[in-house]
Parts: C-alpha cells; structure tokens; sequence
C-alpha cells in the first residue's frame, strides 16, 4: 500500500465517518451508540445497499476505489472491535440478540474485503451491472429533484463499471476470479442491455412514468438529457463491459471451481460455512448432516414411487418425471396462472397457522428474461418502498425444465407462508430498530422457506403423490447441497461429481441441476443455509409440541419464531425455550 494511500486513510478515518468509541460506561448505551454509528455509516457509503436498508430514495453508485475499500475495511474492523468488547452479560435478553445481529452484520463487511470478494462482484446468474438495473430502472421520479439525481446517476455508470473491471482484472492477476466453467453464457446478462435506440434501454423507462405537474417542455428536456446520457455514456459502458468479459475475464478466469483452490480459500470456505449456517459447525460435520439427509429421504420418495405402482426402479421414475408432457406447463402464461393459484391457495390457509399476517401484498411475475436462461427456479424480491408490493419470480424460461410437480413447494417457500410472509412481518415490525427491520440471516430465512414448504402438509397441499414426490424432491434438493457445496469446495469433487450425484437423488430436471451446480460454485456457503435453519425449526416445533402438550399452539409457536425478526439459529433456540418456559408457568399459576 502505498503512504499515499495510508495518509488518506488516516484522513479518512479520523473524520465523521469514522467510528467514534462510545463514551458510556453503560453496556445498553455502548450497544445504542454502536448500532447507531455503525448504521449510518453504512447508508452512507453504499447508496445501492440503503435502497433496501429503508431508505428507498438514496441515489448514486457506490464508490468501489481502492481508497475508499480500504477505508471500509478499517471502518468495519474498528466497529467490530467495539461490539465484541461489549459484555453481553450486562444486557437484557432482547439485547443480546441486538448485539449478535450487530456483531453478525459487521463480521460480514469486514471479512468481505478482508477476503478479497470485491475481487469477485460476479456469481453464475448475475452481476453489479444487473445490480445497477435494478437499481435504477422502477425508480418513481416525482420532483425535479429526483430527476436531477437520477439523471446524475445515469452519469455515474461509467466510472462504476471501470472500478468494478478494475477489481476484476486484479482478480485475473491473483487468481481470484470465478470458475471459467460457470461463466458460460454469462455475457448474455450484459447483452441484454446492449441496444441500439437509448429509448428502449431499461434505464430510460422512469424518464417515460414523469409526473403529470411537469409541462412538456420539462417532460422534453429532461427525457432528452437521459437520451443522451444512455447513448454517449451508459450504452458504451455496457459495450466496453461486454467486451471485457468476452475477450478478457470469461478466456482468463481460473480453470477450478474449488474455491479452497484461490488465495486463504480453506479460511474463506470455513468462513463462509459459519456464516451461512450461524453454527459453529466443521466442513465435515455438514457433510456427514447432508448424506444423513440424503439417506433419510430417499426412503420417503422410494415410499411414493411404491404407491404409484411404478413399474420401474428410482432412475427410471425420474427419467418419466424429467420427460412426461403431462408434467409440464406449454405456455409462460399457463406456469404464472398455475403458481398464482397455488399462492392464493396458500393465502386462504394463513389463519389457521398464524395470529398475525401482513399488510403488505405479493404479486407473482416471471423472471427477467435477461438473466432467465442462467437464473434459478424462483425467487422472491422484497419491495423497494412502502407504495411497492413483495414479488415472487417464477421463472418461465426452457418450460419444458420446470416441472409442475414441483410448483406447490416452489410457490410455498417463496411466497406464502415463506418469504414473503417472513420478510414482510419482519419489515412491519415497529419495534425493532432498522439494523434489524433490514436484516436477513440466510439461516433463519431460508430455513423458514424449507419449513414452509413441510408445513404444506399441514395446510391440504400435496394431495397427489407426484406433488409430494416434488416436495420430497425439493426437501432432497436443500439436503444435496450440504453434501455437494462441501464436496466442491472442501472435498475435490468436480463439477460433473456434482450434478450426477444431484441427478441421481432428485426429480429436479437437468438443466436445473445444472444451473444450481453453478450456483453453489460461485456462491460458496450459501446453499447450506436452507437445511441446517430447516432442521433446527422443526427440532423446536417438536421441542414445544412435547413439552406443552395440550398447551401447544401452532399459531403461537409460529408468532414466536417470527416475532423477534431474522435472527441467528442460537438465539431462536433461546426465544423457543424462554416461550415454553412462559407457557408452562402460566399454566402452573392458572391451576
């Protein structure tokens, strides 16, 4: 580093965004003033990330410098510092979920730069220039101002795009890059931004939803600078991106897919497994969970395939799931209506399982058909604002890949009673301080997700056994990826060790598979989350269901495990055990 460099961060830091040690004796005070600091200054240095942090008007890319990355780096180590100095003896209860979430939160920014995964800000399906689409593009431009910003915005393109290219070839150099082999076809996500006439790029249709107040001589010049803008600056940028990946990054990219193969990737995968899982857990004790699953499973779909009558073994059930017309929708339309039947099914069902709902409604729509072809299966998107609605994605590219069979379990982890319903809940809660209200802990909300897809038992879904084949499939999909994510990054298995395992325990169509495979290479950790949360959520609705007895109430048991938010698996033991605690004395005291 050069002392350049070290003399602007020290500027840096020793300025208002600096974290500044908290003055209190008091261990709640110290813990206010750490969230605080800590919260703002992430708004403030990531105006993409504060978008979906409740601030829906922030405007303007991020800074991706080198100084401005070191920088976080210290900021985010000297936060972290202060929060595990922080006695969580001396705090209530409710507070030390607060300081694990903080902690939680900040250990991430910090080892995300200290990982070097700036190096990387790429995955299989998408990229930051998907991210900055969507970032821009349901902007709702209501006075002048926004217009300004936004048009602003449009100009900052180019210097974005050449940080993050700047990242990437420093990823070329280390090594450090993603597997060239799920780079294939990932220029398309760029392409389909690369037009000829700026009045059909994506980035110019909130310049055509203009506010009525404006004249038309406002309405003009302002859709003009944006015509502009997208034509000398933005286009270029997309075509200089497209041109990078195709003829530098795809061609130099490493030719392994483990990431234990990069620079500190053993510490990174490690890393990543006790983030994704929020347990102490060891790359082998995941492996050992996941084959144990696979085994338990297995049985259950063996058991379906028996019931059928089918005249064939396990590979030839599949083969007749993967090819049978019957088992597939022919046109988008008809996968989207099927999935909104499914969700307002759903939605009839929420009162006999829950006391609260919320306020906030879903849509259904199909997934980009920019990034479609690579995307996975489905997938929920919170809202932006208060005027927005929650969006389940169904996506509606290669029908023939995606099996009807498997739509209920689909559409109940991603809409109701799972994400959706989840992060909508946790987003309406009041109490809780914004740190919170934003946070999502991949364990807790994918692990919900898979819970949900269980509790369709309970709610009259299911009722053929080639739909409970498909959830079966899908409960098989999550405990394949505690074996196959560690088999990849720890174990030497090689991509195609990975989608024939996958293939051959699953119903899951190939293209899916593959497109999944590729997901978990570039995605280190992620795909364990589902499993590990799931296993734990319905280890406590046991607990409760055996310890309360004719006092369990699942309506009650599901608002305790939602009440409190997206927390860690640890501490929703903790809520799960104090709430049966309560339950039992209250019922002593009442005799």
């Amino acid at each position: 580093m050069s002392a350049l460099l070290v003399g602007a961060l020290l500027v840096i830091n020793l300025s208002a965004c600096s974290p500044a040690p908290s003055q209190s004796s008091s261990a709640e005070q110290a813990l206010d003033d750490l969230i605080a600091e800590s919260w703002q200054y992430r708004l403030q240095t990531s105006p993409m990330s504060a978008v979906y942090m409740g601030q829906p008007e922030a405007i303007g890319l991020d800074d991706m410098s080198e100084l401005t990355l070191v920088a976080r780096q210290f900021s985010f180590k000297e936060f972290l510092q202060q929060a595990n100095a922080i006695d969580e003896s001396d705090l209530p209860s409710e507070r030390q979920v607060d300081l694990a979430i903080l902690r939680y939160q900040l250990a991430d920014n910090y080892h995300y730069y200290k990982f070097k995964r700036h190096f990387v800000p790429i995955m299989a399906e998408s990229g930051f220039h998907n991210d900055v689409v969507n970032h821009l593009q349901h902007r709702q431009l209501r006075n002048e101002q926004q217009i300004s910003d936004y048009l602003d915005t449009l100009g900052q393109i180019p210097r974005y795009f050449e940080q993050q290219i700047g990242w990437l070839e420093k990823g070329l150099e280390s090594g450090n890059t993603q597997p060239q082999v799920v780079l294939k076809g990932f220029e398309h996500s760029i392409a389909a931004y690369q037009v000829d006439n700026p009045a059909d790029h994506a980035l110019f249709k909130p310049l055509q939803q203009l506010p009525s107040w404006l004249n038309e001589q406002q309405r003009q010049q302002a859709q003009q600078q944006a015509l502009t803008l997208i034509e000398q600056q933005v286009m270029p940028a997309f075509d200089q991106l497209y041109q990078f990946f195709v003829e530098r990054y795809i061609p130099g990219a490493r030719t392994t897919i483990a990431i234990a193969d990069t620079e500190n990737g053993e510490a990174f995968y490690a890393n990543r497994v006790r983030h994704f899982t929020t347990r102490d857990l060891t790359v082998e004790q995941v492996h050992q969970l996941g084959l144990q699953e696979v085994a338990r499973i297995r049985e259950q779909m063996e058991a379906v395939i028996e019931e059928v009558a089918f005249d064939g073994d396990f590979a030839a059930f599949l083969q007749f799931l993967r090819t049978d017309p019957q088992f597939y929708a022919t046109t988008p339309k008809q996968l989207l209506q099927q999935a909104a039947y499914i969700a307002k099914k759903a939605d009839a069902q929420l009162p006999r399982f829950f006391h609260h709902l919320p306020r906030t409604p879903y849509g259904v729509e199909p997934v980009p058909a920019s990034i479609a072809p690579k995307y996975t299966t489905g997938r929920y998107v919170s809202p932006r604002s208060d005027t927005d609605s929650g969006t389940y994605w169904v996506n509606t590219h290669s029908l023939d890949k995606r099996p009807l069979y498997v739509l209920e379990a689909l559409t109940l982890h991603e809409a109701v009673p799972g994400h959706h319903l989840q992060i909508a809940l946790n987003n309406e809660m009041t109490h809780l301080s914004p740190f919170r209200t934003y946070s999502y802990i991949s364990a807790f909300g994918e692990g919900w997700g898979l819970y949900a897809e269980w509790l369709g038992l309970e709610m009259g879904f299911y009722q053929t056994p080639y739909d409970n084949f498909g959830r079966l499939s899908y409960e098989m999909w999550r405990a394949l990826r505690l074996v196959v994510d560690t088999g990849i990054h720890a174990k030497g298995w090689t991509r195609q060790q990975a989608i024939d395992f996958m293939a051959q325990n699953s119903a899951l169509s190939l293209h899916n598979i593959t497109t999944e495979v590729d997901r978990y290479i570039s995605w280190p950790g992620q795909a364990l989350s589902y499993k590990v949360g799931e296993i734990t959520i319905r280890q406590l609705r046991q607990q409760a269901e055996q310890q309360l007895g004719a006092e369990f109430d699942i309506r009650e048991f599901h608002h305790q495990i939602l009440r409190h938010g997206s927390v860690p698996l640890s501490a929703l033991e903790q809520q799960i055990a104090s709430y049966i605690e309560r339950t039992l004395a209250a019922k002593e005291s009442s005799q």
